[in-house]
């Protein structure tokens, strides 16, 4: 069931288990989804939360536009945006987020029997309650994906639900773990957008500039930045994105050459050619041949797999 309101003030729309706002302890299941949603001001001054003995499950929250003021063990703590924090059971919850700061925040209730180990197991921390985890399109898309599971309650949900929180960790837990360069929640947010939208279109005819307009940036401020949080340039990024999936298209189908370069970007087969062979230092039938040698030698017959 869809749980929405759209207002001047604020929106919201959530979705809840069963339909039920009651919320409970799972002993049996390893892992439940309770409810998911999202909350965002406009013109509402302020929306506080406080509930002093908390709750029976676990609360995830994901800062994702301006900031959220947070009371932890008796200090008020500020959290901007690119930040989660994390609500143990019977732990009292007391937060606050302003409309002045156009704040959006998107949060999932979760319990069972192994949420501990399993939150251990993705090395999500559990002594802390803010999380720094950067900001993220994959973040948004995944509470997304719970809230519409439990609004339309299709076949196989529940299991479903508990599929896209463990991938929100395996997320979490990625993106801790990287070695970024210190940036703003814009410039992250900017920058896993153009990766996200270069690996879905790297075979079209993609301009840096145009792309750099249509984002409202400069092509030499947008350059800088992808270069700095990737270690090489947007151009580069693509080539290599190219050269990647012809060498998959080499090794696995056969495709002519001339298919091959149409597939991955490249009109002129000739000029795909000499790209390849400048990154791979073989032509790219010479690469094929090689490909096929080495399959043989290692006692496998060289031929592709049939198709089903």
């Amino acid at each position: 069931m869809t749980t929405e309101r759209k207002q001047d003030d604020m929106y919201i729309n959530k979705g809840y288990l069963f339909n039920s706002r009651i919320p409970f302890k799972e002993n049996k299941k390893a892992l439940r989804v309770l409810s998911a949603g999202t909350y965002q001001l406009f013109t509402r001054p302020r929306l506080p939360t406080w509930r002093p003995k908390g709750r029976i499950d676990w609360q995830l929250i994901y800062i994702a536009a301006g900031e959220g003021h947070f009371i932890l063990d008796g200090h008020e703590v500020t959290v901007p945006a690119g930040n989660m924090v994390l609500y143990p059971p019977k732990k009292e919850q007391h937060y606050y987020f302003l409309g002045k700061d156009l704040s959006q925040y998107w949060f999932v209730h979760f319990t069972g029997r192994s949420v501990k180990s399993i939150l251990r197991h993705y090395e999500i921390p559990l002594g802390d309650y803010i999380i720094h985890t950067g900001i993220s399109y994959q973040y948004e898309d995944l509470f997304k994906k719970m809230r519409d599971e439990l609004q339309e309650c299709e076949f196989c949900y529940e299991e479903s639900l508990t599929y896209i929180l463990r991938e929100l960790f395996i997320v979490m837990n990625r993106r801790m773990n990287q070695n970024l360069p210190k940036a703003s929640g814009f410039v992250r947010s900017e920058m896993d957008y153009a990766r996200s939208y270069f690996k879905e279109h790297y075979n079209e005819d993609i301009s840096i500039e145009q792309y750099s307009m249509t984002r409202n940036m400069s092509m030499s401020w947008f350059g800088a930045c992808f270069r700095e949080y990737f270690g090489t340039s947007p151009m580069k990024y693509i080539l290599n994105l190219r050269i990647y999936n012809a060498q998959i298209l080499l090794e696995t189908t056969e495709d002519s050459v001339a298919e091959i370069a149409r597939r991955v970007g490249y009109e002129n087969p000739m000029y795909f050619s000499r790209v390849f062979r400048k990154a791979k230092g073989l032509s790219p039938m010479k690469y094929r041949k090689v490909f096929r040698e080495k399959l043989l030698q290692e006692g496998q017959d060289g031929s592709l797999p049939e198709k089903d």
